[in-house]
Protein backbone atom coordinates (compact mmCIF):
# COMPACT_ATOMS: atom_id res chain seq x y z
CA UNK A 1 0.00 0.00 0.00
CA UNK A 2 1.20 3.50 -0.82
CA UNK A 3 2.42 5.81 1.93
CA UNK A 4 1.56 8.89 -0.13
CA UNK A 5 -1.19 11.02 1.43
CA UNK A 6 -3.27 13.65 -0.40
CA UNK A 7 -5.65 15.40 2.02
CA UNK A 8 -8.50 15.73 2.50
CA UNK A 9 -9.14 12.02 2.96
CA UNK A 10 -12.35 10.08 2.41
CA UNK A 11 -15.05 9.84 3.52
CA UNK A 12 -15.55 13.42 2.34
CA UNK A 13 -17.76 16.07 3.86
CA UNK A 14 -19.31 18.49 1.35
CA UNK A 15 -16.67 21.11 2.17
CA UNK A 16 -13.86 18.57 1.74
CA UNK A 17 -15.30 17.40 -1.59
CA UNK A 18 -15.49 21.03 -2.77
CA UNK A 19 -11.86 21.48 -1.66
CA UNK A 20 -10.81 18.43 -3.73
CA UNK A 21 -12.63 19.85 -6.76
CA UNK A 22 -10.93 23.26 -6.45
CA UNK A 23 -7.53 21.63 -5.92
CA UNK A 24 -8.02 19.63 -9.12
CA UNK A 25 -9.14 22.73 -11.05
CA UNK A 26 -6.13 24.71 -9.84
CA UNK A 27 -3.72 21.91 -10.75
CA UNK A 28 -5.16 21.44 -14.24
CA UNK A 29 -5.07 25.20 -14.87
CA UNK A 30 -1.39 25.07 -13.94
CA UNK A 31 -0.87 22.57 -16.80
CA UNK A 32 2.04 20.71 -15.19
CA UNK A 33 1.51 17.01 -16.05
CA UNK A 34 4.17 15.70 -13.63
CA UNK A 35 2.68 17.62 -10.70
CA UNK A 36 -0.90 16.71 -11.61
CA UNK A 37 -0.05 12.99 -11.84
CA UNK A 38 0.94 12.99 -8.15
CA UNK A 39 -2.73 13.46 -7.17
CA UNK A 40 -3.50 10.05 -8.71
CA UNK A 41 -2.60 6.62 -7.40
CA UNK A 42 0.40 4.99 -9.08
CA UNK A 43 -1.95 2.59 -10.91
CA UNK A 44 -4.86 5.00 -11.39
CA UNK A 45 -7.41 3.91 -14.01
CA UNK A 46 -8.54 6.54 -16.53
CA UNK A 47 -11.16 6.84 -19.19
CA UNK A 48 -11.03 10.15 -21.02
CA UNK A 49 -13.41 10.31 -23.99
CA UNK A 50 -12.33 7.23 -25.99
CA UNK A 51 -8.92 6.79 -24.31
CA UNK A 52 -8.44 4.13 -21.62
CA UNK A 53 -5.14 3.87 -19.72
CA UNK A 54 -3.57 3.22 -16.30
CA UNK A 55 -0.79 4.73 -14.25
CA UNK A 56 1.07 7.97 -13.74
CA UNK A 57 3.42 7.66 -16.74
CA UNK A 58 0.39 7.38 -19.06
CA UNK A 59 -1.32 10.29 -17.29
CA UNK A 60 1.75 12.45 -17.88
CA UNK A 61 1.94 11.39 -21.53
CA UNK A 62 -1.79 12.05 -22.04
CA UNK A 63 -1.73 15.52 -20.44
CA UNK A 64 1.44 16.53 -22.29
CA UNK A 65 -0.18 15.65 -25.62
CA UNK A 66 -3.48 17.28 -24.60
CA UNK A 67 -1.92 20.67 -23.89
CA UNK A 68 0.18 20.55 -27.04
CA UNK A 69 -3.16 20.58 -28.93
CA UNK A 70 -5.41 22.54 -26.56
CA UNK A 71 -3.79 25.98 -26.40
CA UNK A 72 -4.57 28.76 -23.88
CA UNK A 73 -6.51 26.22 -21.82
CA UNK A 74 -8.68 27.55 -18.98
CA UNK A 75 -10.93 25.33 -16.86
CA UNK A 76 -13.70 25.63 -14.28
CA UNK A 77 -14.89 22.60 -12.28
CA UNK A 78 -17.99 22.42 -10.10
CA UNK A 79 -19.06 19.68 -7.72
CA UNK A 80 -22.17 17.79 -8.78
CA UNK A 81 -22.41 15.17 -6.00
CA UNK A 82 -20.30 13.28 -3.48
CA UNK A 83 -20.51 10.23 -1.23
CA UNK A 84 -17.91 8.48 0.89
CA UNK A 85 -14.85 8.18 -1.41
CA UNK A 86 -16.50 9.38 -4.65
CA UNK A 87 -17.03 12.79 -6.20
CA UNK A 88 -18.95 13.67 -9.36
CA UNK A 89 -17.90 16.87 -11.13
CA UNK A 90 -19.13 18.88 -14.06
CA UNK A 91 -16.66 21.10 -15.86
CA UNK A 92 -16.19 23.45 -18.77
CA UNK A 93 -12.94 24.51 -20.37
CA UNK A 94 -11.99 26.79 -23.23
CA UNK A 95 -9.05 26.48 -25.58
CA UNK A 96 -8.04 27.04 -29.17
CA UNK A 97 -6.28 24.78 -31.63
CA UNK A 98 -3.18 25.56 -33.72
CA UNK A 99 -5.37 27.09 -36.44
CA UNK A 100 -6.86 29.59 -33.96
CA UNK A 101 -10.34 28.03 -33.70
CA UNK A 102 -11.76 28.39 -30.20
CA UNK A 103 -13.71 25.66 -28.44
CA UNK A 104 -15.70 25.28 -25.26
CA UNK A 105 -15.61 21.73 -23.90
CA UNK A 106 -18.41 20.59 -21.57
CA UNK A 107 -17.96 17.47 -19.50
CA UNK A 108 -18.58 15.30 -16.48
CA UNK A 109 -16.13 13.33 -14.40
CA UNK A 110 -16.62 10.57 -11.85
CA UNK A 111 -13.80 10.23 -9.36
CA UNK A 112 -13.01 7.48 -6.86
CA UNK A 113 -10.33 7.90 -4.20
CA UNK A 114 -8.28 5.42 -2.22
CA UNK A 115 -7.93 5.65 1.58
CA UNK A 116 -4.91 7.97 1.20
CA UNK A 117 -6.88 10.54 -0.81
CA UNK A 118 -5.29 9.66 -4.16
CA UNK A 119 -7.63 9.37 -7.13
CA UNK A 120 -7.70 5.74 -8.19
CA UNK A 121 -10.34 6.06 -10.91
CA UNK A 122 -11.27 8.91 -13.26
CA UNK A 123 -14.03 8.57 -15.83
CA UNK A 124 -14.54 11.61 -18.11
CA UNK A 125 -17.13 12.29 -20.81
CA UNK A 126 -16.52 15.47 -22.84
CA UNK A 127 -18.13 17.29 -25.77
CA UNK A 128 -16.44 20.13 -27.68
CA UNK A 129 -18.39 23.02 -29.18
CA UNK A 130 -16.80 25.49 -31.62
CA UNK A 131 -17.12 29.09 -30.46
CA UNK A 132 -16.04 32.46 -31.79
CA UNK A 133 -13.28 34.14 -29.84
CA UNK A 134 -15.82 36.86 -28.92
CA UNK A 135 -17.91 34.20 -27.10
CA UNK A 136 -15.16 33.31 -24.64
CA UNK A 137 -16.07 33.61 -20.96
CA UNK A 138 -12.83 32.45 -19.32
CA UNK A 139 -10.65 35.52 -19.74
CA UNK A 140 -8.37 35.47 -16.70
CA UNK A 141 -4.59 35.23 -17.26
CA UNK A 142 -3.38 31.64 -17.70
CA UNK A 143 -3.08 29.81 -14.40
CA UNK A 144 -5.33 29.61 -11.36
CA UNK A 145 -8.85 31.02 -11.76
CA UNK A 146 -9.17 34.11 -9.54
CA UNK A 147 -11.34 33.60 -6.45
CA UNK A 148 -13.68 36.41 -7.55
CA UNK A 149 -14.24 34.93 -11.04
CA UNK A 150 -17.74 33.47 -11.44
CA UNK A 151 -18.18 29.70 -11.47
CA UNK A 152 -20.17 27.63 -13.95
CA UNK A 153 -23.55 28.21 -12.36
CA UNK A 154 -23.04 31.97 -12.17
CA UNK A 155 -21.95 32.02 -15.83
CA UNK A 156 -25.04 30.09 -16.90
CA UNK A 157 -22.96 27.16 -18.11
Amino acid sequence: MSTEIRKPLPPFTLDEAKQKVRMAEDAWNGRNPEKIALAYSADSQWRNRDAFFNGRPKIIEFLTQKWARELEYRLIKEIWAHSDNRIAVRFVYEYHNAEGQWFRAHGNENWQFDDNGLMEQRHASINDVSIDESQRKFLWPQGRRPDDHPGLTELGL
